[in-house]
């Protein structure tokens, strides 16, 4: 790959591109209509919210469905603690995002852009409404800023047509799906604002050339986020398909000897390193393999912390984060938290870890959201990683650093 895709441009230091700017480094988009849908399908982009769902199959949905009344939903809530790629994306090639959006808007025959920015976003939100000022007036005339709230579940996209329609952030699983039947009973598309940028770039340059870049099979770039024991942590545009470890040397390498990594952030999974460095930064392939990649965060944990106890700080806060609708999300989430809270404060107990195992089953698939399975799973990937120390857990949670 020849350089970055979303990042290339100005010095991120330099704060937001503007649109004169914007337009001179990029040109106009050259796709849109039926085109463009087909060079999405050609091209194999997948979301890049958490879900990587194919993106053509998404547009061709609300596209038949729509009758000129969709709704557009640029997701831009970035509720998960350990992700920062939106906000920087926003903050500064804000105008790439309304590109997509409004190109989307164009193909799927919308009425409404919805710019949905997380309320704790404070540049972001500065620099999308700055950004959506300086757009031409039709495109201004249809768009408006909305606040995520900040929560974990806010950006949903259930969540976010709940949010837009009625004032809470609400996620369900029940149909219909927001793409058949959304904000004002309309079609509506929810797409990352990540997704939108790459959008914006393929209506540009076309699906071969998103193809071109990609290693081990795999397409495009992704923006990733890396933490914890790494030199230089931060955000990362990588081609699709390079390892973890290609990743964390990137990032000037591991800042002292790693005991795990968190795969996908606190819906993903904990993975032990021997099989981690090896894993490719791309959906389908780490999908095969039981695990995904979420919203692109590679959390480097040091020997020197403890997993169980990261385990038990992270269940504590998706318990919390319950949109309390259902008894699995609200009280079987807060039950999880307080038997593996008890592990990591008291020492193992026996009880605590069979009711762990037990109830982390038991809670799947039982909620009126996904909330619970993306938890429960999260902490069956720690009941198997760190298995050894689940066994024989020393009391040391105060002695554990937030």
């Amino acid at each position: 790959m020849s350089g970055l895709r979303l990042l290339a441009g100005p010095s991120l230091s330099s704060g937001s591109e503007t649109y004169a700017d914007h337009v001179r480094r990029l040109g106009a988009a050259t796709l849109a209509g039926r085109a463009l849908i087909e060079a999405l399908g050609r091209s194999g982009l997948t979301g890049r919210g958490g879900a990587s769902f194919s993106v053509a199959v998404k547009w061709k949905a609300v596209a038949v469905a729509s009758k000129g009344r969709a709704v557009v939903i640029a997701n831009g809530a970035e509720g998960e603690p350990q992700s920062h790629k939106d906000r920087l994306l926003m903050t500064t090639r804000p105008h790439l995002i309304l590109d997509g959006a409004f190109l989307a808007a164009r193909t799927l025959r919308a009425n409404q852009v919805v710019l949905y920015v997380g309320e704790e976003h404070g540049s972001s939100w500065a620099a999308m409404e700055r950004a959506l000022d300086e757009r031409p007036e039709a495109e201004r005339r249809i768009a408006r800023m909305v606040a995520a709230p900040h929560r974990y579940v806010a950006g949903e996209s259930s969540a976010a047509v709940h949010l837009v329609e009625a004032g809470i952030a609400t996620p369900t699983t029940t149909p219909p799906h927001p793409r058949e039947r959304g904000v004002a009973s309309a079609p509506t598309l929810v797409q990352n604002v990540e997704t939108l940028a790459h959008i914006a770039l393929i209506a540009r340059y076309g699906d071969a050339w998103y193809k071109s870049a990609g290693r081990r099979g795999a397409a495009g770039t992704i923006l990733i986020t890396i933490t914890g024991g790494v030199k230089s942590p931060g955000i990362l545009e990588v081609e699709a398909g390079t390892t973890i470890e290609e990743a964390v040397a990137m990032a000037g390498g591991v800042s002292e000897p790693a005991a795990a990594l968190l795969v996908g952030g606190y819906f993903g999974a904990w993975v032990p390193v021997d099989k981690g460095w090896a894993l490719p930064l791309d959906a389908a392939a780490l999908k095969a393999q039981g695990m995904n990649l979420g919203c692109g965060v590679i959390g480097v944990l040091p020997a020197t912390r403890c997993g169980v106890c990261d385990t038990a700080r992270i269940m504590r806060y998706l318990a919390q984060e319950s949109s309390a609708q259902c008894g699995p999300c609200f009280f079987g989430l807060r039950a999880l938290s307080d038997a593996i809270g008890r592990v990591a404060e008291r020492g193992t107990n026996r009880d605590d870890l069979a009711r762990l195992k037990r109830w982390a089953v038991e809670v799947q698939g039982r909620g009126a959201c996904k909330h619970p399975d993306g938890a429960v799973i999260f902490l069956r990937s720690a009941l198997s990683t760190f298995a050894d120390t689940f066994a024989s857990h020393p009391a040391h949670w105060r002695q554990q650093p937030a």
